[in-house]
Formats: C-alpha cells, structure tokens, sequence
C-alpha cells in the first residue's frame, strides 16, 4: 500500500491544535506559552482545556476542542496571559483562530434536507455563514474559527468542523 505524501506529513506533523482567541502563531505561541493556565480559568465557558502530556511540545497549552465547548468569542482570556502568547483582541471579527470547512457528502443542506442550524448559531450573524440561493452553508473569509457552528452541527460526525490556523 502507497501512503500519500500528503498523509505521511500530516501523520509526522499533525496540525496544531484549535487554539485561543489572540494566539499568535503556533511557533511563537509555543515558545511564549508558560501554561500557567490562567486563561483556563478566565474563560468564563470553560471551553479552554490544557493540552494532555500526549500533546508533545504542546503539553499543557490552552486549546479549545470545538465539538465539545466552542469559544464563544467574551475576549477573557488574551488579557490574562502574562507573556503575550495570546494578544488582546476588542473586536471579536478580528479573531483568525482557524476557518470552518464544511463536508458536502455529510452536511444535510448538501444532501437536501433543509438545515440552516450552522448559520443560526454563527455569533457573526450572517458574516461568516450565510445560505446560498440552493439553502447550503457558504463560509466566508470573515469566519473566526470559534467553532459554535461544529458544535451545534446535527450530523453524528460534525459536517462543518474547524481547521485551526497553519503553523508558524
């Protein structure tokens, strides 16, 4: 069997996981993060989790997983970090935690089937996700990364999930 370079990449390189509000860029927020964790406990939704002693380099660090509790973009946790690793933001539109992708083979508006829960929820009201003239999810480039859209999604399997931002 012929793995794909591809695969072999990600297998070897995973991508970073979904990170806070303000993160700089994976490098940087590695090497700046102390995991103090006081943006854990700032977040008033618990959505930020320390990353498991399995996460490598990454222990420790916040990280939102986004099916479980989504960041729902309060801003309390960037003015809590001591080093910088995670900068103040006043506007949650200029957040860049990751994109949302929807899966067209998985999504119920794709298979015709009328669902318009993603766009509903979207915090950036009708900015990020809105419904082309078909009713199916379009994401823009103002979406956040925050998440609420996968975590609300009605499939089993998400059909619209979060990919964090590339590495630094």
């Amino acid at each position: 069997m012929k793995l794909s370079r591809r695969f072999l990449l990600e297998l070897l390189f995973p991508p970073p996981p979904l990170r806070p509000p303000g993160a700089k860029d994976e490098r940087a927020f590695l090497s700046l993060c102390i995991r103090c964790n006081r943006c854990v406990a700032a977040c008033p939704y618990g959505t930020l989790k320390p990353a498991p002693l399995g996460a490598g380099v990454g222990a420790g660090t916040p990280l939102v997983e986004a099916r479980e509790v989504p960041c729902y973009l309060c801003m309390a946790c960037p003015p809590v970090c001591p080093t910088g690793a995670l900068e103040p933001i006043t506007d949650k539109r200029a957040v860049r935690m990751g994109v949302a992708v929807v899966d067209q083979l998985t999504c119920y508006a794709h298979q015709g089937i009328l669902c318009r829960t993603c766009v509903d929820e979207c915090p950036l009201e009708g900015e990020a996700i809105f419904q082309d003239q078909q009713l199916r999810p379009v994401v823009t480039e103002k979406c956040v990364g925050c998440g609420v859209c996968e975590k609300v999604c009605p499939v089993a399997e998400p059909a619209i999930v979060v990919k964090p931002r590339g590495r630094g």
